[in-house]
Formats: structure tokens, sequence, C-alpha cells
């Protein structure tokens, strides 16, 4: 009944427009009235208290990492290495786009600044171009939702906070499914650009490459450093954004001295924004998760899913297709806070490795971040590009296909995410 009355709630005011930050407040309060217990103070507690936490530090600090590369020059500079290799194929904008969503990826950890820088810099080379802007928006979106699962990943910070997991672990256990998430998008860019007509650039002098990467090596640097300090322990996760930031700040100021003192606030404001809208959703989804708990929801999960313990793989499937229901309405925070606290109880009786469910998980709700009706990543590539949301999804399609395959391999093959983590980390 708990489920009934949390999902009524939840829907009911999101259909009638209400933010989903407040939507999951009005069904925290639905499910106290339904258990006759409603104290202001407990919504309170729950909500400075799902914001209270030290690794959460880290996602500020990364989005302003992500913003200062934007504002002070980095990411133009790692576009432009992406173009001098392979900007003068055929298709070859796309594989900028990937390429460049895969640098971009492993500084920021947002789905959603990534995909804005991708589609400010690469919508209008594309449409000049004479790209199908419907695929091109579509691979926007899809390399996008990389971010969540490359480190240092907005998604895996607030997971391990919320799951008791290592946040650590799952940054290295994240980094090699994330290549193959950028590989699958190649593989599908490869027979769909076989269909495009666009004008295909030219070839930059073999004599200019080396001058381009080196006037790109600073931005190239920062994932190195950010991974190299994880894994050897000279920093801990939340310290590796504030390193991000100043990295950033430093670069942009004093190397490529791009980044004015008017640049550098309307980053820290847009950063900010972000950061807000994120920490009020994982805020807010603690009322519900904590109300979910209590009503006792696991536990009738567990005897739900009791079937397919026995099972790890076909409970692992059962997941999959329950997050990726729920990712469709849901943004990757609320979807993390409500979920996963059901969830774990189910992973620990089945015997599956925290790290590699959370991974999959991950992978999961990024790919819900490209599907309607919310489709968060999808929404921000067509405000940039003024493509509809319907021509939009259509070219986001073939690109869900290939994420969704590769998450049915990593399902039967877990190997495939288990044995480069051990290596890795």
């Amino acid at each position: 009944m708990s489920g009934l009355v949390f999902i009524a709630s939840l829907l009911g005011a999101m259909g009638i427009g209400v933010p989903i930050a407040f939507a999951l407040m009005l069904s925290g309060v639905a499910m106290m009235m339904l258990m006759g217990n409603l104290d202001a103070q407990i919504l309170a507690q729950r909500l400075v208290n799902g914001a209270d936490s030290y690794p959460l530090m880290a996602i500020p600090f990364f989005l302003i990492a992500g913003e200062l590369m934007n504002a002070g020059g980095l990411s133009r500079r790692i576009v432009n290495v992406a173009l001098a290799f392979v900007g003068h194929i055929r298709g070859g904008l796309g594989y900028v786009v990937i390429g460049t969503g895969l640098v971009l990826a492993s500084v920021s950890g947002s789905a959603i600044a990534d995909t804005a820088t991708l589609a400010v810099m690469l919508v209008p080379l594309m449409r000049d171009a004479g790209y199908h802007m419907g695929r091109a928006s579509g691979l926007m979106s899809a390399t996008g939702i990389i971010a969540p699962v490359i480190p240092p990943s907005v998604g895996f910070i607030i997971l391990g906070v919320t799951a008791n997991i290592s946040i650590v672990g799952l940054f290295f256990a994240g980094i090699v499914p994330g290549l193959m998430m950028g590989l699958s998008l190649m593989i599908a860019w490869w027979f769909l650009a076989k269909k495009e007509t666009a004008t295909v650039r030219l070839k930059i002098p073999r004599r200019d490459l080396p001058k381009t990467i080196m006037t790109a090596g600073w931005a190239l640097m920062m994932p190195a450093i950010i991974l190299a300090g994880l894994r050897f322990g000279i920093f801990t996760p939340t310290e590796a954004g504030v390193v991000a930031a100043a990295y950033a700040l430093f670069v942009g100021l004093f190397v490529y001295r791009e980044l004015t003192p008017r640049l550098l606030y309307d980053a820290l404001l847009a950063a900010g924004r972000l950061t807000a809208v994120i920490m009020l959703l994982v805020a807010a989804s603690m009322i519900s998760g904590f109300m979910l708990t209590i009503s006792n929801m696991p536990a009738q999960l567990v005897s739900l899913l009791d079937p397919f313990i026995d099972s790890p793989v076909l409970l692992m499937g059962m997941i999959v297709l329950a997050v990726f229901i729920v990712g469709t309405a849901l943004d990757f925070a609320p979807c993390i806070t409500i979920l996963v606290p059901i969830l774990m109880p189910i992973v620990k009786a089945a015997g599956i490795d925290p790290v590699y469910f959370g991974v999959i998980f991950m992978m999961v709700n990024a790919v819900g971040m490209i599907t309607p009706p919310v489709g968060t990543v999808l929404n921000t590539v067509c405000g940039v590009s003024a493509v509809s949301m319907e021509e939009a999804t259509k070219g986001a399609m073939p690109y869900l296909v290939a994420q969704m395959t590769l998450i049915v391999l990593l399902v039967l093959f877990p190997a495939l995410v288990t044995v480069p983590a051990a290596w890795l980390h």
C-alpha cells in the first residue's frame, strides 16, 4: 500500500507541474499521513541530513572544474585535438563528439554540464557542415551520459554515500565500462555516418599536429592528475574535486589567460545553480527514501524478488529493467537515493559485488537521462541546438539501443566489470 501511495503522490505531483524535488517531499508527506505519523521535525531533519555529508562536498568542486574548463579555454583545446586527428574523415565530427565527451567526462562528472559544453561548441560546426541535426543531437545526448560512469562521477559520489560503498572503488570500476560506452557509440555512429552527406573538413597538416597537442597538453593532463592522485592515495575524492577546480582555475588564468573576472563569475554562478539543483534533489529524496525504508518496503521487495536470489544474473536483469523504467521518470539523484537503499539488501542476499551493482545501476540510470518523458540530458541538447524534442528523441534511439545492448552484455558477463576494476584498484 505504501508503495502505491508513494508512486501515486509522486507522479500526481509531477503531472501537475510540481518540480521533482518538491514532488519527492510531497510523496514523503503522503506516506507519513498514511502511517499516521505526520511530523514536520522528521521532514526537516531528513532534509538537512540528506545534504550534510562530507563526500558530497566533492560535487560543487567538480562542477566548478567543468565550468572553468569551458570558460578558460581548456575544453576548446580538447576539441581542437580531436578535430586534428579525426575531423577530416567521413562522419569525423561525430567521432570528435565522442572523444571530447570522454575527456570532459573524466573531469566534471556531470552529464548535464558535459552535454551543454559539447552542444555549445560542436552544434554550430555540425550544422554548418550539413549533418542531420536529429542524429547529431542524439549522439551528443548519448555521449553526455557517459559522465556519470567515468570518474570523477557525481552519481558515484551520491551512490557511495547512500549505499556505504567505497567511492574510490566505484570510480575505478567505472573506467572500463565508461570506455565501452564510448566504443559502443563509435560503432553505432559508424553505421549511421554512412547516411550523412555532410561536408568533410580539410585534413590538418601533419607538421601542425604536435603544436595542437602541446597547446592542449595542460588540459589533457587534468584527468591523469585526478586518477593518479586517487590511485596512489594522494587525495580523497572530495579533495580531488578541490584539486580539479584549482588546476582549471590556474590554467585558465595563468597559462591560457582566457579566464577573465567576468567569465570566472559566470562560471561560479553556473556551477552554483547546478549544485543547488542536485543537492536539493538529493536532500528531498532522502525524505521519501527514509519513509520507504521504515514502511518495510525493502523487506517486501526482497520477498517479491526472492525467487531470483539464487540466480544473480537473472536478478540483475530484473533490477536493470526496474531501474530503466523508473529512470524514465526520475532524475539520477532521486533514483539513486530512493532505489539503492531498497535494492542493497537484495544485492547482498544474492552475493552480488556491491561495486559491480553500483556500476550497472549507474549505467542504467544514465541511460534514463536520454529517455522521455523527463530526459534531462536530451532537454539540455534541445535547448542549445534548437532541435525539437521529438526529433532529438528519434535521433537518440540507435545510441540508446547500443548502450542497453552493452549493459545486457555486462549483466551476462560480470567479469567485464569486476576484473578490470580489481586490476586498476
